[in-house]
Formats: structure tokens, sequence, C-alpha cells
């Protein structure tokens, strides 16, 4: 239904305010976690210089695994070409975590995946990502090493996690980690994000956001 202007009457399309624009782009992420990936990207966003910062746009939504494509779709049927969609999850016990990503990307929706969970993205900020395969064991060993590190119990719902991990890690080294990591099971002829492990895609994202910095 068209809205109505100050005097009652109903405006037309072009009466209408103009959509704002991020000038660096809106990134919508859709995530099936209740707090992890939503900490690290907006602390991620947080970290970004100020006049990043009032360009861009990251926007984190939560929802069940089988719901993340839909709800990527709904939120861009309207002006789906300012926002660049993207799932992000782990493999974690994810039945058909293969399928979803195949038909995601079919649809134009960007993932990024981590097999076996998160935390072996954020493992590579301390210079390695060890072939864990259980998301569990990863989640424990990632706590022991970010506790070192930090001097701080890891928690999955701390604000703080990015600005911890990107002041006593090191992010270009993840990226080349990750990168490299991913390459290598493209090269031993895994097909499947399945059957990657350890690996992750998340690096795609940040290293894309990071180049709006440039």
């Amino acid at each position: 239904m068209a809205r109505k202007d100050r005097t009652g009457n109903r405006k037309t399309r072009e009466q209408r305010q103009p959509l704002k624009i991020p000038e660096l782009g809106y990134y919508l992420l859709v995530t099936d976690t209740a707090a992890t990936e939503r900490c690290y990207f907006q602390g991620l966003h947080r970290e970004l210089p100020k006049a990043v910062q009032n360009k861009l746009v990251i926007k984190v939504v939560e929802t069940k695994t089988r719901a993340m494509i839909d709800k990527c779709l709904e939120m861009t049927a309207y002006d789906a070409q300012y926002r660049m969609p993207w799932i992000v999850f782990d493999r974690d016990e994810v039945k058909d975590f293969d399928k979803i990503i195949m038909e995601a990307e079919k649809l134009g929706i960007n993932t990024g995946w981590s097999n076996p969970c998160f935390e072996i993205w954020m493992y590579s900020y301390y210079g390695t990502m060890p072939a864990i395969i259980e998301s569990w064991l990863c989640c424990g060993e990632f706590e022991k090493i970010f506790q070192r590190k930090t001097g701080q119990r890891y928690s999955k719902s701390d604000a703080g996690l990015y600005e911890k991990i990107s002041r006593t890690g090191n992010e270009e080294k993840a990226l080349q980690i990750a990168k490299q990591k991913y390459e290598q099971c493209v090269r031993e002829g895994k097909t499947l994000p399945s059957q990657m492990c350890p690996c992750t895609t998340v690096y795609q994202l940040v290293e894309e956001i990071r180049s709006k910095v440039k």
C-alpha cells in the first residue's frame, strides 16, 4: 500500500525518500549461530577506520540452518542490488552441509563456511590451522590457545572477540594460511566442502571487506 504525504494524499514512487546506498557496500550476513559470527563481524566493522565504517554496512542476521537461504532471499527481494548476501555457517553436525552451499551459490548467495567450525578460522590468527575433524575438539583447543594469548577465557558471546584475536594474533597471516589450506584441498581433488577439513572460506569474506580499506 502506498504511503501518504502530510496532506493525506498517497505518495507516488518518485515522491518517496530515496534509499541511501552505502558507498562501499551493504553486506548481509545470515548465520545459524547465536553469537560467535555476530560478535566477530560486528567487531571487525568497529575496527575499520571511521571513514570506512560510515560507508560500509555489515548486517548480521541469525536464523535456523535450513532457513538461511530463504532469509537471504527474503531480505534481498527488495533493493537486491544494494546488498551483498552471504550465509556464514559451520559443518559441525549439519547433514545437508554440501547441499546448502551448492543451493546458495546457484542462487547467487556467497558462502562463508568453516569445516569443522568457525573457531578453525580464528585459530589461523595464531599461525596454524590444525587438522581437527570434530567441532567440539576444535572449540576446546581454540579455547586453550585463546586463553594463553589473551589471558582471558574464551566466550562465544564476547563482544570484544574480534578486537582480542586481531590484537594478539596476525590477520594477514590468517588470511594466507586459510587461502593455502583451501588451495591445498583443491589440489588434492577434494570437491565437496564436507571433504575439505580443516578448511574455511570465511577468509574470502574478510579479505573482501578488508580490501575496502585500501
